[in-house]
């Protein structure tokens, strides 16, 4: 896998996405908007429902790349360690956002090529790039979903291999990605939590043996499970394991 080069880089291209419905309806009559300091500002009209969905568009484009599976993963694992405020949400979210990008960047760096490129160029009309954009992002939603989770959204997918993702409309293919998604998550997650629940139980069994029932099962569970987590390396094999799973 290509290693990332830099952020500055690729952030165009996911600027395209989320951009190229209000570009492509710019020059058309909409409403006016009246502003004594700066005069008349006039809005397409066309792109209003665009404009409703702007404050949602970072939670789409996380829920159709990699953040998902990475981000309930940490979580499941904090909440196994049996720590609620360690680490924080901030870094966990960080961490995530930072895998995602180094597993996206491969598509990321696709769709500024084909597609964010020839646009600034104006080889492209804004179409003719939301649509070279989507085709990379599709492919890698496609390798990610399960056939099954796919013909839950539509009848044309139910067996085989889907052989063309341009095919595949994006209105079933995100839901289905996004349950494939947090599947996957979930398997990952009990794997890394099932040891930290053996020690949990040897630990309440052992109290429970001595007598110590009123000493809390996690002030002694929750510095061996630190230590075995450090001592496995669990944050590199955790991080590894992810990024392989793609």
């Amino acid at each position: 896998m290509r290693r990332p080069t830099g952020l500055a880089n690729s952030a165009p291209a996911l600027g395209l996405i989320s951009g190229v419905s209000f570009a492509a309806h710019a020059a058309e009559p909409g409403l006016t908007l009246f502003s004594q300091s700066a005069g008349n500002l006039t809005l397409p009209a066309s792109s209003l429902s665009f404009l409703l969905v702007v404050p949602f568009l970072p939670a789409l484009l996380l829920s159709m790349s990699a953040f998902v599976r990475m981000a309930v993963v940490f979580f499941l694992l904090r909440h196994a360690l049996g720590s609620q405020y360690a680490p924080p949400n901030l870094v966990i979210a960080g961490l995530a956002l930072l895998l995602t990008y180094f597993v996206m960047y491969p598509t990321v760096e696709k769709i500024q090529q084909d597609a964010y490129l020839p646009y600034t160029l104006g080889q492209l009309s804004a179409a003719e790039a939301g649509d070279r954009a989507a085709l990379p992002l599709k492919s890698f939603m496609v390798r990610q979903t399960r056939a099954d989770d796919l013909a839950l959204f539509t009848s044309d997918h139910k067996a085989g291999k889907v052989r063309d993702p341009d095919a595949v409309p994006l209105r079933a293919l995100a839901p289905a990605f996004l349950i494939s998604e947090l599947k996957t998550a979930f398997q990952i997650a009990f794997m890394v939590v099932l040891p930290f629940l053996v020690i949990d139980l040897v630990v309440a069994s052992v109290l429970m043996s001595l007598g110590m029932v009123m000493v809390p099962p996690q002030l002694v569970s929750l510095p061996l499970k630190l230590l075995l987590f450090v001592m496995a390396d669990g944050w590199h094999l955790l991080a590894g394991s992810l990024i392989g799973s793609f």
